[in-house]
């Protein structure tokens, strides 16, 4: 079990009475706060989040977890080799996962790139479906802060409902992270009425301590959901990350009422791998995070074997991949 954490109050007293501004008054001060925080039992956490992953569920709890899972799936291509053709052809699976059920949820977004938030917000009017946009020089963030801040105005001028920014990772392992929480502040405030999803991409942050201080980072910075990947590393959402970024929001909202969201992208494929997920989600958060506005899967492959394995429990057969579509 790792150590609860100890969030600041947005609005009353965080490191030793302090307000908020004084902690984010400077790099010093906001590495205090971030260091201050309990470091990670790796070994611990570890143990942890593999004991939740073999939890058995069985049968009805499992129909039950897999349209949950369905349901928040952001749907997502994020290739050079995109074209309209694509996104409108994923448009109308996230609206309709299985052509064949119209029991089946729908996803909970279509993730796209900016440019191609046009095309998917016409595809999918009049549905509940959200567009998310990566921006922010995505996947890298190596850009210029007013050039990220005009990619964030393009996705949201476009109608994007939700923005995916990534931070700066070479900033945020320098110590810089005053300058971190800056540009999520930034980002945030270009947002508008969208939500914001704050990519750490765990995978190069090294170490557990970095991904608990990201995440409070994220959060007083304003996050509206916390990502644990772009899902273009080696290393993406793996449990152990996922379970201490599901700490983190637990613990931010217990000192703050302030409720973050969670989304583990990346490696995510299979239904029993969305399963470990929901049961950390479950076990560690609580209930209140098992909705689509507060818990989601970056994924593009998942939602396939989530339908395989849906089709298997209503019939008894595994129908295989050549009965869904291929995106």
């Amino acid at each position: 079990m790792t150590m609860p954490t100890t969030a600041p109050s947005p609005t009353g007293s965080a490191v030793g009475g302090a307000p908020l501004a004084d902690v984010t008054s400077s790099d010093s001060s906001l590495r205090r706060f971030l260091h201050g925080l309990p470091g990670v039992d790796a070994v611990g956490l570890e143990a942890r989040a593999a004991s939740l992953g073999t939890r058995s569920i069985k049968t009805t709890a499992k129909a039950y977890a897999i349209d949950l899972a369905i349901s928040m799936i952001d749907l997502t291509t994020l290739e050079g080799a995109d074209t309209a053709g694509k996104v409108r052809s994923l448009a109308a699976k996230a609206l309709h996962p299985d052509p064949t059920d119209r029991t089946v949820p729908t996803t909970a977004a279509l993730c796209v790139y900016p440019d191609m938030v046009a095309t998917a917000v016409a595809s999918l009017a009049g549905s509940d479906v959200k567009v998310a946009s990566v921006a922010t020089a995505f996947p890298a963030g190596r850009s210029a802060l007013a050039v990220k801040l005009a990619d964030v105005r393009d996705a949201v001028a476009a109608g994007a409902d939700e923005i995916d920014m990534v931070i700066d990772r070479g900033a945020f392992l320098a110590g810089h992270y005053l300058k971190v929480y800056e540009e999520i502040v930034a980002v945030k405030a270009e947002c508008g009425a969208a939500r914001l999803k704050v990519i750490f991409e765990t995978g190069e942050l090294s170490t557990y301590d970095n991904i608990r201080r990201a995440s409070w980072l994220g959060m007083v910075a304003g996050a509206d959901f916390i990502k644990t990947s772009t899902g273009k590393v080696a290393v993406n959402a793996t449990p152990a990350n996922t379970l201490l970024m599901l700490e983190a929001v637990r613990d931010f909202r217990a000192q703050t009422g302030v409720q973050v969201g969670v989304k583990p992208a990346g490696g995510i494929r299979t239904s029993k791998d969305a399963i470990k997920f929901l049961v950390l989600v479950n076990e560690t958060a609580g209930e209140d995070w098992l909705d689509s506005h507060w818990f989601r899967f970056g994924a593009s492959s998942l939602l396939n074997d989530l339908l395989m394995q849906r089709q298997k429990l209503a019939t008894g057969r595994y129908s295989g991949p050549d009965y869904v579509t291929v995106d």
